[in-house]
């Protein structure tokens, strides 16, 4: 049986997006060499964690587009409390974070949907998607993402990015 809050979805109904979400920010961690696996193990269980936690009471979804700016993760010359927060269980401060990180990195974690954008003016990347049990409209919904996409010359390109850990 699913543990449930009140009137929100149970805790594994977003395994898979924060899952995804790990991945990715843990493989650029990876790219750059300067972290061994034992500590991206314990990056990724700390993010993780602090990434449930941080969602629990902001995860709907039967209304995926709602709570998706307190969902989103974002590195704007100033990093993410969460992915600082996850990077000091293995010792790395704020410079290191700054080198080994993108300086801009925009990360949506929305249910069915895990998508992210390097740069200001970078495409929008599909991570993870996964089909709604019941349809959902978007129409006339304007999201933290939608929001980002207002104003753009071309349209986005989308690609899929498979992580693996």
């Amino acid at each position: 049986m699913s543990q449930r809050w009140s009137g929100v979805s149970s805790r594994a109904d977003m395994v898979p997006e924060i899952a995804a979400a790990v991945g990715f920010v843990s493989s650029l961690l990876r790219t750059r060499g300067c972290v061994s696996e034992h500590q991206l193990q314990v990056f990724s269980g700390a993010l993780q964690e602090a990434l449930t936690e941080h969602y629990k009471h902001h995860w709907f979804p039967e209304k995926p587009f709602k709570g998706s700016g307190y969902r989103c993760i974002r590195i704007n010359h100033k990093m993410d409390p969460i992915i600082s927060k996850a990077a000091s269980q293995i010792g790395l401060n704020l410079q290191q974070l700054y080198q080994l990180l993108p300086s801009e990195l925009t990360l949506w974690v929305d249910p069915y949907e895990v998508s992210y954008r390097i740069g200001e003016d970078g495409s929008i990347c599909v991570l993870y998607e996964a089909a709604a049990a019941t349809p959902v409209s978007s129409y006339g919904m304007l999201t933290c993402k939608n929001q980002m996409m207002l104003g753009r010359t071309s349209p986005p390109k989308n690609y899929m990015m498979t992580v693996s850990s």
